[in-house]
């Protein structure tokens, strides 16, 4: 029994008489030590910098994420504008240049590259659509959903909506492929496609 009594008596180290809670728990007395300043520093400024984020994105318009996201598209866009090889002046949809890649599995290949490079991290590999929208129904949110339109929105893009440029990135080749690419893809549904967008174009 004196065994069992000295097994949960405490021992008290220098300076730690102050720090012994006047409560015990079947024989069991605690220590109240104090955390280190340098933790406690941390955790009250973790507290005052959460109430100024919360105050500065609900009170003060901080900038939501498609807010950030349009101001990082548009210096991407700037970015590939000064350092990459202008466009080769094309500025007309090029129909029989189209119908041509439409037929040819190489050239198509060349568009599914354009494409992989250029636009899977806003409408995914498939096209299902991700930050962009789903390319492969049809519903269109720019234009009519005709090869043409299409090309016309790569070309020049939609800066409100996050969509850059790429007039000044791709020629005109590129562009043409990569539209021929994502025609052919039209009507191949993805599971965890993106909700349509836009206007229903038949």
């Amino acid at each position: 029994m004196n065994n069992k009594t000295n097994e949960t008596e405490i021992t008290l180290q220098k300076g730690e008489e102050a720090l012994l809670l006047d409560h015990d728990y079947d024989g069991i007395k605690e220590l109240d030590h104090p955390l280190p300043k340098w933790w406690i520093t941390i955790f009250y400024l973790c507290i005052i910098h959460s109430v100024g984020y919360y105050l500065y994105y609900e009170f003060f318009k901080g900038p939501s994420l498609m807010d950030e996201h349009k101001k990082e598209m548009e210096e991407i866009t700037l970015l590939k504008a000064t350092n990459a090889p202008k466009s080769d002046g094309g500025n007309e949809f090029d129909l029989d240049k189209f119908n041509a890649i439409l037929t040819s599995p190489e050239l198509l290949n060349k568009g599914k590259t354009v494409y992989t490079q250029n636009c899977l991290a806003c409408h995914k590999d498939k096209a299902q659509g991700d930050i962009g929208p789903n390319l492969t129904d049809t519903y269109w949110l720019h234009g009519d959903g005709s090869p043409a339109k299409i090309f016309e929105t790569v070309k020049n893009g939609v800066v409100d909506m996050g969509m850059p440029s790429w007039g000044d990135v791709l020629n005109h080749e590129e562009i043409v492929q990569v539209v021929a690419y994502i025609k052919s893809l039209h009507g191949v549904t993805e599971v965890g496609a993106k909700e349509p967008q836009g206007n229903k174009i038949e």
